[in-house]
């Protein structure tokens, strides 16, 4: 009896995954666009959505946003990260600027994919893992634009 209810349950939960209801990492691909008026400030929002590593698929250590940040146009020290990451968005504060954040950003994720991509081939197991994070950084990468537009 519970080998068969073990199996329904099996069953339930594979027709559920392949329906694509069952999406609770984030990773499932969606046409909504991201909606950061939630938060109490766009800076909160956008360290939410970017800085994060279970909603971006990437850390961003301290040094990250420090590299970031100069190849922006932007000199800064190194402070906890969430300091670091609101005076990066005090130094975009033209659409030029936060143009160049974004590049930047972009830049280094596609770097760390490209090293999620090196470990998936050298460790076949782990492709499980970094498929989840690569499907994650690079939707962070296209709300981007959605960032410029909404922010300027």
């Amino acid at each position: 009896m519970l080998d068969k209810d073990l199996e329904d349950l099996r069953a339930e939960f594979e027709a559920l995954k392949e329906s694509g209801e069952f999406c609770t990492d984030g990773s499932c691909s969606t046409d909504e666009e991201v909606d950061l008026k939630d938060y109490p400030s766009y800076t909160e929002a956008l360290y939410a959505k970017i800085v994060a590593p279970n909603a971006s698929g990437i850390y961003l250590s301290r040094w990250d946003i420090k590299e970031i940040a100069e190849a922006a146009g932007d000199s800064m020290s190194i402070h906890p990260r969430k300091r670091m990451f609101e005076l990066l968005m005090k130094f975009a504060v033209s659409q030029e600027r936060m143009q160049a954040v974004l590049d930047a950003l972009e830049d280094h994720i596609e770097r760390k994919i490209e090293i999620y991509e090196e470990l998936q081939e050298t460790f076949p197991h782990s492709k499980v893992v970094f498929e989840e994070k690569i499907a994650k950084a690079q939707k962070t990468v296209k709300t981007f634009p959605h960032i410029i537009k909404e922010y300027f």
